[in-house]
């Protein structure tokens, strides 16, 4: 049966007390209350940095079972290389975040591109051709040109999802290429309409068989 995994872009936000947080609640706790709320979340941190093995394992003990994990990539493999003759630093960061998969907690890994890199069909042919096959990813295309059918045909084949975000600058097509779909919303405001909106989609999806991961700017 079909999953809703949703959560936040992080979840260390002490500007969320006292709505979301306890006024007292320590900040070592957070991720632990959180996860009575919520049953995923979206991990900006490994983009800047690789997390100690003590870090997923508190993250791992501070959630239940059914929680997931969604992890950014690290810099270094999508701004940096720019998925070009990333195969050695992208088997090293899966391998950082091996614990998660290890436990099951491991939702999606996304790899969120810059804004100024264009669509290179072969560049992303070779890039997915070289992911290990047993994990879940989504590609974030923040330049319009990546909105292509034959991008669309290269994640089909791999079966890694578009990210299907949307901020006030740029929404990306509502295209499914996987057998799961992650939703990045990142504007400025929701309305009840838009809301509902979305939780129709969602519903739409899952009546697919689709597991949906969705997000909300933190």
């Amino acid at each position: 049966m079909a999953e809703l995994f949703a959560g936040a872009s992080g979840y260390s936000y002490p500007n969320w007390k006292p709505e979301f947080y306890p006024q007292k609640l320590a900040a070592r706790k957070f991720l632990q209350h959180y996860a009575t709320r919520l049953n995923a979340v979206e991990i900006n941190y490994t983009f800047h940095r690789t997390p100690a093995e003590s870090t997923l394992e508190n993250w791992i003990n501070s959630t239940s079972e059914n929680f997931r994990f969604c992890i950014k990539a690290h810099q270094r493999i999508t701004h940096f290389k720019r998925l070009k003759d990333v195969k050695e630093p992208t088997l090293l960061f899966l391998r950082s975040i091996d614990a998660l998969h290890e436990t099951g907690r491991l939702g999606v890994v996304l790899f969120q591109l810059p804004p100024n890199l264009k669509c290179d069909t072969q560049r992303l042919e070779t890039f997915l051709g070289d992911l290990p096959g047993d994990m879940r990813y989504a590609m974030e295309f923040r330049h319009e040109s990546w909105f292509d059918d034959a991008v669309y045909d290269l994640l089909h084949k791999h079966n890694v999802t578009v990210c299907l975000a949307e901020s006030d600058k740029l929404e990306t097509p509502e295209v499914i290429t996987a057998d799961f779909v992650y939703f990045r919303l990142r504007k400025t405001d929701y309305t009840p309409e838009d809301r509902r909106r979305i939780i129709a989609k969602v519903e739409e999806i899952k009546g697919d068989g689709k597991d949906v991961f969705l997000f909300y700017k933190n």
